[in-house]
């Protein structure tokens, strides 16, 4: 091997090393919230003065975090960490905790309003029955990390859930209680977009105006309907994934 074969093969051996390097860096950067969702990335130049390499090299360890999703890149402002986005199936009841946990953050709830009462027009809409029912409405907001990471809107049937009139929803979510204490046996799910205002915007802590993902839920059981919860995601947060066959 030549002395220049040799050159190329130590130079294309430092620049694979760097790229691992920086790819590694940055990752740890924004997985341990060091770098939170739209912090700026140093520019190309700084990076490559940085690591003393090449901007190709910077340029491809930040086109690899941004296929994966780390990373938006926008075209003269430079390159931001993105908002998480976590996945749920659409025919199943997913649980906010799981969904949180997947992007690596951690959870917890605050209930925000708790509230025991004789139900009204909405909550007969809401529940899809006729007549009027005991209910209990339940706010809450949980979290990813420090940041709001879904606003839950729910009612609950209390001639079908007495025992929901005694429960600690300032410590369990109410969703997973409902889970294992009810078993239901009818969901319907409708999903929506809207641009977030007044006290919900406050609590998921975005500009009024921001889109929205909403997914509302009625859950029955053989004794009737159960519960009905809206669940609000900023958009930039949340993403529904729904897996069929072909019909027969």
């Amino acid at each position: 091997m030549s002395h220049t074969e040799k050159t190329v093969g130590m130079n294309t051996s430092k620049e694979a090393t760097l790229h691992q390097r920086i790819l590694g860096d940055i990752e740890n950067q924004i997985v341990s919230g060091a770098w939170p969702p739209g912090h700026r990335i140093p520019f190309e130049m700084d990076l490559a003065a940085q690591y003393d390499c090449s901007r190709m090299t910077v340029n491809k360890a930040l086109t690899q975090l941004a296929r994966a999703g780390l990373i938006e890149r926008r075209k003269r402002s430079g390159s931001f960490v993105t908002h998480p986005q976590a996945q749920s199936a659409v025919l199943e009841i997913h649980d906010i905790e799981s969904e949180v946990l997947s992007l690596n953050l951690s959870y917890s709830h605050r209930l925000t309003k708790l509230s025991e009462r004789r139900g009204r027009t909405e909550d007969a809409r809401r529940l899809q029955f006729a007549g009027s029912v005991p209910v209990l409405e339940i706010t809450c907001v949980h979290y990813a990390g420090p940041r709001p990471f879904c606003l839950e809107d729910r009612v609950i049937n209390l001639d079908a859930v007495p025992d929901a009139a005694k429960a600690d929803f300032a410590t369990l979510p109410p969703g997973p209680w409902l889970i294992n204490q009810v078993p239901w046996s009818t969901a319907e799910h409708q999903i929506r977009a809207i641009s977030v205002e007044g006290d919900a915007a406050a609590s998921l802590d975005v500009p009024k105006g921001t889109a929205c993902l909403v997914v509302e839920r009625r859950t029955w059981s053989s004794s009737g309907p159960i519960t009905h919860v809206r669940l609000t995601y900023p958009g930039d947060r949340h993403s529904l994934v729904a897996r069929f066959t072909p019909s027969s």
